[in-house]
């Protein structure tokens, strides 16, 4: 039996129908949220990052790959309401992570930089991840990774196209 419950012989012979690839599909995200909350329930148990609201990783880990970017290009980036950002920042900016700084191209909408702090933090964050996901990989291979990481991407995109009747 797999992870999952299934058989994999059965799940080799699986129905390969939209309907089919649907259902499998569930269950790739039934694993995501559980597996996700029990990493980062892993990490948060560093002192150095003790407390870090997930949205605010999100935000700080969005800051560090791109650079400094409006409220409104995180929303887009992390699949966020506006609102929602801008109470994540504010909290990020509370605790000396994030910073407004002016935006050259639009006066009314500054840019968020991180701080120091910030930088610290999200290099602590990441570091545990690493330190943690080093000792669960198991059997996992770079090429499990790659295609996970393939296909998990290619849903990211495909989502956006999605019309929902």
């Amino acid at each position: 039996m797999s992870e999952t419950g299934r058989d994999p012989a059965a799940d080799e012979s699986a129905d390969e129908s939209a309907d089919g690839l649907a259902g499998r599909l569930v269950e790739v995200f039934d694993l995501i949220g559980p597996l996700y909350r029990r990493a980062y329930r892993k990490v948060e148990q560093d002192a150095s990052i003790e407390g870090l609201p997930v949205g605010v990783r999100a935000v700080l880990t969005l800051l560090h790959e791109h650079g400094p970017m409006t409220v409104p290009q995180m929303g887009r980036a992390l699949a966020l309401s506006r609102q929602f950002v801008q109470r994540t920042i504010n909290d990020a900016a509370a605790r000396d992570l994030a910073e407004p700084i002016p935006n050259p191209a639009h006066r009314r909408s500054s840019l968020i930089r991180l701080t120091d702090d910030g930088r610290a933090a999200i290099a602590a964050v990441t570091g545990r991840e690493q330190a943690v996901l080093r000792q669960v990989a198991g059997d996992v291979t770079g090429a499990d990774v790659d295609a996970c990481v393939r296909v998990l991407s290619r849903l990211l995109r495909h989502l956006d196209d999605v019309d929902v009747d």
